[in-house]
């Protein structure tokens, strides 16, 4: 299993909570997939691109799950990233939890 995460906002969480399913949050729809982190990527992508945001989810799910929806495409100096292009569903999820922001950096603690 190659675990790979999704942050979103409270309400992008809520929304896929509600419907079970989403494509994504605006960055997302504005590209046409929904970005994906690796576990060595997801604190680069927090610090990034929710820097003092705080009500954050972490979502894990399982990339070998996701089936050929899943590409690996390079991005920040030609790194692959996952880029899941289909919805995701509730049912993809492994867990969920909170991304705490603590001191001004989100709290990892925990992630494998």
């Amino acid at each position: 299993m190659t675990l790979i995460y999704k942050i979103f906002r409270d309400n992008e969480f809520r929304a896929l909570l509600t419907v079970g399913r989403t494509n994504g949050a605006p960055v997302d729809l504005a590209d046409g997939f929904i970005h994906l982190s690796t576990g060595e990527q997801v604190r680069e992508t927090a610090a990034k691109h929710f820097k003092g945001e705080d009500n954050l989810y972490l979502l894990a799910l399982d990339a070998d799950a996701l089936g050929p929806a899943l590409k690996w495409e390079p991005s920040r100096g030609g790194a692959l990233f996952p880029h899941l292009y289909r919805a995701l569903h509730l049912d993809d999820l492994l867990w969920h939890r909170p991304l705490p922001l603590e001191n001004g950096a989100h709290d990892f603690t925990g992630l494998p």
